[in-house]
């Protein structure tokens, strides 16, 4: 169980946090936001609240107590996580998570229970899985890039690379994109996309494709010159036996990245995004492009001063062949 002043301590942090980021999120119309992650060692949770639901992540770590005695601690959290937001703890769903995880835990299938919910962001709708994977279906920290690519979609063609569940590629046909392309290793996930196009009554054969493919040989095929807009949320590190290589971000990227521009016409933009806490740009390996490191513009309200994720706007240069 939880001592009186853990509890007390636990249910202070929350509750400022949450006064705080609920009134925003109010202002700014907006349903699904993370609340907390990691504030206090003593109580290692990422909560993140998905419309009438409450998503709780519990990192790995040696909490020193017996299996039955974790589960009351545990019990007895989710009662103040319940209290403080205002949900019911039946609406509370609890995972665990490695303390350094990275975009591959989007591929770890938990158990078979499922619990789909679905959520709507900027008047976009979204199915989201609350049970079955470690991340919902939903990178919150992206909230603002999807508007990005929304404002800039309209009338031309978009690739959406490592797509996962496609909500680029809804923002981007939103925004009234001539062509969409969403690319992914996973046929489950690329099936997830296909459907949240659908939940906004937006997919439409002849100009939303998905490609089941590995990305790096995707690129490789890819005729020059033909997309304006495109988005590269790569994983930290891949090792499916389903790509002919594994992939380490730090040592690919450069190439991903100069693959992604071949692709590109001249002016054409890449969003690239990473939450590799020690990524470093290889600038010098880039070739024929404008950099802009948008992280800050990019960060949402609810990730201010939380673990750091990278975005950078990478512009094909008008007069540079690739």
């Amino acid at each position: 169980m939880i001592s009186q002043d853990k509890a007390l301590m636990f249910r202070n942090r929350l509750g400022k946090v949450f006064r705080h980021l609920s009134k925003v999120a109010r202002r700014q119309s907006i349903s699904c936001y993370r609340i907390y992650d990691h504030d206090l060692p003593e109580f290692p949770f990422r909560i993140e609240i998905y419309g009438d639901w409450l998503y709780v992540a519990e990192y790995r770590r040696n909490h020193h107590m017996e299996e039955e005695l974790h589960d009351q601690w545990l019990e007895a959290c989710k009662t103040i996580m319940g209290e403080i937001i205002g949900v019911k703890t039946s609406q509370i769903m609890l995972r665990t998570r490695q303390r350094k995880s990275s975009r591959l835990d989007q591929y770890q299938k938990l158990d078979d229970e499922k619990q789909f919910i679905v959520v709507e962001e900027q008047g976009l709708r979204f199915k989201i899985n609350l049970t079955d994977y470690l991340d919902t279906g939903l990178f919150l920290d992206h909230r603002i890039t999807r508007e990005m690519v929304r404002a800039e979609a309209k009338g031309k063609n978009v690739l959406n690379l490592f797509c996962y569940t496609g909500s680029f590629s809804v923002y981007a046909a939103a925004g009234g994109a001539a062509e969409v392309v969403s690319v992914d290793l996973s046929k489950t996930y690329l099936a997830w996309a296909t459907e949240n196009m659908g939940l906004n009554g937006l997919f439409d054969a002849s100009r939303h494709y998905y490609v089941h493919e590995d990305v790096k040989k995707y690129l490789e095929d890819l005729p020059a010159d033909y997309f304006d807009l495109a988005i590269m949320d790569p994983p930290t590190f891949s090792n499916s036996k389903r790509m002919k290589d594994f992939l380490d971000l730090q040592r690919d990227h450069s190439q991903l990245i100069n693959l992604a521009l071949r692709g590109l016409k001249a002016g054409g933009q890449l969003y690239f995004s990473t939450n590799f806490s020690r990524f470093q740009l290889n600038t010098l390996q880039i070739q024929g492009a404008i950099i802009k490191d948008i992280t800050r513009a990019t960060t949402p309200f609810d990730f201010q001063g939380r673990p750091v994720r990278y975005c950078f706007l990478i512009t094909k240069g008008k007069n540079q062949a690739m």
